[in-house]
């Protein structure tokens, strides 16, 4: 037998609660469907992990988040979340994932890992931490490659080779570097991201700069291997010897599911999905998309505290007549 609701949301992280608040809030029978844990790319984030924004900037239902430093710990940030969704008996689904989307007598079907719903409206808030970008070189595959960065100790007394120049590789190089690994950077780049967090940015150019952890710019990872890695330098081929890779490529959203729930993408190589900014719809009719995955590629665009509003607009435009 198939449940029916009113509003299904896909995506139990912060902007996924959003939306169940404003739903719940608007009287809709909804459900929050999550193939993780809750708030689970924030629970995969670096355990040490410090947001830029501040902790009133990440808020969400006008709820306070009040934190014990100017910007807000991984730790307080699942607190805070977890306590929203307690607090407001959000109806959650965890552990479960959707399988497909199909229309079905001018609703939508959603199957799932454990059964199968009827809804109206879908709202689509998944992110785009789940599937790392590749870098597509022999030997990626290897037990020692990582494209997830979590604590520093397992990697002390290490030949670590940290890959990237944004926040989540500098932290994993700086953090890996205090824990006794020898660290190498590759950098695709001239030099450490512009948007690495100010206050950790001078450090890590200052290790670089005096030598405690070498960085190759304008490199690139050619060929892994058990004992050691090539890569591509502006002087040639550099062989360096090599216990762990830390692949900081970045992520992707998960382009395959917009693809089959009939949400058209741009041609370019950002693979924008069709929505209205004003409302939210995509392409589909009463199919929303809400926070990061609404940039495609361009990861970048979206945080929390911009797409909060969001579920705002969603809301406003399914109570619409």
């Amino acid at each position: 037998m198939e449940t029916t609701y009113d509003i299904v949301i896909i995506g139990g992280g912060p902007i996924g609660l959003a939306c169940g608040l404003e739903a719940k809030k608007a009287g809709f029978n909804y459900l929050i469907i999550e193939k993780g844990s809750l708030v689970n790319s924030l629970y995969n984030y670096p355990a040490n992990m410090t947001f830029f924004s501040t902790s009133e900037r990440i808020e969400i239902g006008g709820v306070p988040f009040v934190s014990n430093n100017p910007k807000p710990t991984r730790p307080e940030a699942l607190e805070y979340y977890r306590r929203i969704a307690v607090s407001n008996h959000l109806n959650i689904h965890l552990k479960e994932e959707v399988k497909s989307i199909s229309s079905v007598n001018g609703k939508y079907e959603l199957v799932t890992s454990a059964r199968k719903y009827l809804t109206t409206n879908i709202i689509i808030a998944t992110g785009f931490y789940d599937i790392p970008v590749l870098m597509n070189v022999p030997g990626e595959e290897l037990p020692k490659v990582t494209h997830y960065y979590k604590e520093p100790h397992f990697y002390a007394m290490q030949k670590v080779m940290v890959v990237g120049a944004s926040n989540s590789a500098v932290d994993a190089a700086l953090e890996t570097w205090r824990k006794g690994a020898t660290v190498t950077m590759v950098i695709k780049g001239e030099g450490i991201g512009k948007r690495v967090k100010y206050w950790v940015k001078p450090d890590i150019e200052n290790r670089i700069k005096e030598g405690s952890i070498k960085a190759y710019t304008n490199s690139t990872v050619m060929a892994i291997r058990e004992n050691d890695v090539d890569i591509k330098t502006p002087d040639g081929i550099v062989t360096i010897p090599n216990d762990y890779v830390i692949a900081m490529t970045g992520y992707q959203p998960n382009f395959d599911f917009l693809r089959k729930a009939g949400i058209q993408l741009s041609n370019d190589e950002l693979l924008q999905p069709a929505y209205n900014p004003e409302t939210m719809e995509t392409n589909m009719k009463n199919i929303y998309l809400a926070g990061v995955v609404c940039g495609g590629m361009n990861t970048h665009v979206w945080f929390i505290e911009n797409s909060r509003e969001h579920a705002e607009k969603i809301l406003r435009k399914i109570k619409s007549p």
